[in-house]
């Protein structure tokens, strides 16, 4: 049993720390980080979006959306919407945004391909599913933290 958590925590630590690096060191030209990737990214996949619904898509807090939007409107990826209630306010890609997450967009599907690398398609379709009901489940329990 101690293996078993062992290797679980410690893949699940690895695969995000890998994620970030990867991430970060992509962006390094565009001087963008993590939370900046992922805000393009959803922005751009989903089209109208809002804060709340993009901090759900990337699972970060209220403040770190706040903090990215606040950097990508000032450094022109996104119209920078200040005076209006942006929790509430779709966000809007700029140009230079736009064509910003189509590439991160692209090196993003890439890596997932690389990542994906040597399994089965419907092992793959396995894993995600799998990945989904441990999260579900640890959730659960993260509710009953909370009541």
């Amino acid at each position: 049993m101690i293996e078993k958590f062992r290797t679980f925590t410690y893949l699940i630590a690895s695969l995000n720390r890998l994620i970030k690096k990867i991430k970060t060191e992509e962006m390094l030209e565009y001087n963008l980080k993590s939370p900046h990737v992922s805000c393009l990214y959803y922005v751009y996949k989903v089209g109208s979006i809002t804060a709340k619904e993009l901090s759900d898509l990337c699972g970060e807090d209220k403040a770190t959306i706040s903090r990215s939007l606040n950097y990508l409107g000032n450094h022109g990826y996104i119209v920078d919407g200040q005076e209006l209630k942006r929790y509430k306010t779709p966000i809007i890609l700029t140009e230079k945004g736009a064509e910003t997450a189509k590439l991160i967009s692209r090196k993003i599907d890439g890596f997932i391909s690389m990542a994906d690398d040597g399994i089965a398609e419907r092992d793959v379709e396995t894993m995600y599913r799998s990945l989904k009901i441990v999260n579900d489940n640890l959730s659960k329990i993260c509710e009953n933290y909370n009541q």
